[in-house]
């Protein structure tokens, strides 16, 4: 029980009963005393109340002379803001006052409106056992089930992730590799899981609460793939290849050339393209899925919606170019511009330009990077690192150029949302107060308000939207400040490393080592 209070008779006059709670009970909440008080308009001294509170026993606090005021058994209710629970909480009459019954409060309940989920059985408990000054659930509404939006489920790897074998000798094996996703004639390579729909919920004031819309969902493909007669799934209809770029699914079989020279031209492909020689200078390969090369590339472009795999490497004569959307495992890389949105892997690189959105490997026999600028999202691992000869090296990690420029027009977004709701916010509370004033609005004026509401709703939808993927950014830029340069030989003097926002220039040749972002410097850790 907890502790509670009510005006009672004494010789000389009336006074406050202050009962303390139980073990279990709270305490008597002076806050509430004093708004009793107040509200009947009963002087009182505060500390002189608060002593006799904090005494912790039956006790009465001396109010004033004459006889006791009757008040009858009360309530305070508090509805919560969604409108979906009220507690109430009895205050004690005093002495000689009334009793209230189940039904007047009942009635009183839907007064206010509150129609829906009210709890009789706490309510006849508290008229069978009175417990005063205890919160008491006397209303709940129905919660809205919220549906779920139809997906797709995949029936293939569509993140293949290529780890070639380290030799015992520390060489790569560049050619034994699982590049490919394989699918047989009438392999089911998808499914449609169906959305489902929620359920209405409802507010004690007897509203209902509708789910939020659930979304439907199809299948994006190419060719050689065909739907179920229940279009729920997709079935390839080849023996083939199997990849999904920009979720949408391809089948194909792999284009195979020798070469790409002058015999083939420049290729462009919709799967993946298998070359089992070299590509000649000049040259393009555009594929949307894997570019597998056995041999050598030369001064030409490689561009891949999937992987780009050399087995023998690429000289790119100061003009070759590779762009993978997945990642890079080349040989070497020499004179190259290579861009991946997944990881590198190579035995070393030679005055390339080069940049990773996850992580960069420079392994092997070698292991090395001299010249250029490379680049890497989340860290970087190399055996030797810069040149005796001082050839100009830059590495860089915790840098994502892509992701960098996205959050900043996502702020500016946000910005700009914001400020049309700060806009359609005051035009629509400006007609609200005229509505409320009895002021008629013309059909001109109608018209307007209601294109206003309909920006509004689209603006708030956009923001949450855009403010989500601002977290998530943050979320991952968070994680490169965790970014970190590993050189397992040695690294020399000139080097120049960049982690995030700051830099430094090896002063002295150091081996075994890692720099770091420690308290606001780049650091070298020995290992």
């Amino acid at each position: 029980m907890n502790g509670f209070f009510r005006l009672i008779n004494v010789d000389d006059g009336f006074a406050l009963q202050l009962i303390p709670p139980d073990a279990e009970g709270e305490e008597i909440n002076i806050v509430e005393v004093m708004d009793y008080l107040q509200s009947n308009n009963l002087v009182y001294d505060l500390s002189v109340l608060r002593e006799k509170i904090n005494l912790g026993v039956k006790t009465e606090y001396w109010l004033d002379k004459g006889k006791c005021p009757v008040l009858s058994e009360n309530y305070k209710i508090e509805i919560s803001e969604d409108q979906m629970t009220a507690v109430i909480r009895f205050i004690a009459p005093s002495e000689g006052g009334r009793l209230l019954t189940l039904e007047e409060l009942v009635k009183d309940l839907r007064f206010r409106k509150i129609m829906f989920g009210i709890q009789i059985q706490n309510l006849q408990e508290f008229f069978a056992n009175r417990e005063y000054c205890k919160d008491i659930v006397v209303a709940k509404g129905k919660d809205v089930i919220q549906g779920k939006d139809a997906y797709i489920e995949y029936a293939f790897n569509t993140d293949i992730h290529i780890r070639p074998t380290v030799r015992e000798d520390g060489s790569v094996d560049f050619f034994n590799l699982n590049t490919i996703s394989h699918c047989r004639k009438g392999q089911v390579l998808a499914r449609i899981i169906p959305e489902v729909k929620g359920q209405n919920g409802r507010n004690i004031m007897g509203m209902e609460i509708e789910p939020r819309e659930v979304t439907a969902t199809l299948f994006h493909f190419g060719r050689n793939i065909e739907v179920s007669e229940d279009n729920l799934s997709l079935i390839s209809m080849v023996d083939g290849h199997v990849t999904l770029v920009d979720d949408k699914v391809f089948v194909s079989d792999i284009f195979e050339v020798e070469n790409v020279d002058n015999s083939t031209g420049n290729i462009e492909f919709e799967g993946s393209v298998q070359i089992n020689g070299n590509v000649i200078s000049n040259f393009q390969v555009k594929a949307r899925g894997n570019v597998i090369v056995n041999g050598v590339v030369e001064g030409a472009t490689i561009i891949a919606g999937g992987d780009i795999v050399i087995a023998r490497g690429m000289n790119g004569m100061g003009k070759g170019k590779m762009e993978a959307g997945g990642n890079i495992i080349a040989k070497f890389l020499e004179n190259v511009e290579a861009n991946a949105g997944g990881y590198i892997q190579t035995e070393s690189i030679l005055h390339s330009n080069v940049s990773s959105e996850k992580y960069i490997e420079v392994d092997g026999k070698h292991g090395f990077i001299t010249g250029g600028h490379v680049i890497a999202a989340e860290r970087l691992g190399v055996k030797t690192l810069g040149s005796e000869m001082g050839a100009s090296t830059v590495v860089e990690v915790g840098a994502n150029p892509k992701m960098k420029e996205e959050y900043l027009q996502l702020q500016k977004n946000v910005a700009e949302t914001q400020k049309i709701l700060n806009s359609t916010h005051s035009i629509i509370a400006t007609y609200a107060d005229k509505r409320a004033k009895g002021v008629q609005l013309n059909n001109e004026q109608l018209e307007y308000l209601k294109s206003v509401i309909l920006l509004d709703n689209k603006k708030k939808k956009e923001l949450e939207k855009d403010q989500k993927r601002v977290e998530e950014i943050q979320e991952k830029l968070g994680v490169q400040n965790q970014a970190y340069v590993e050189v397992r030989g040695q690294v020399f003097p000139g080097t120049k490393i960049i982690i995030g926002d700051l830099s430094m220039v090896v002063q002295n040749s150091n081996r075994s080592c890692r720099f770091e972002k420690v308290r606001g410097n780049v650091k070298c850790i020995n290992s």
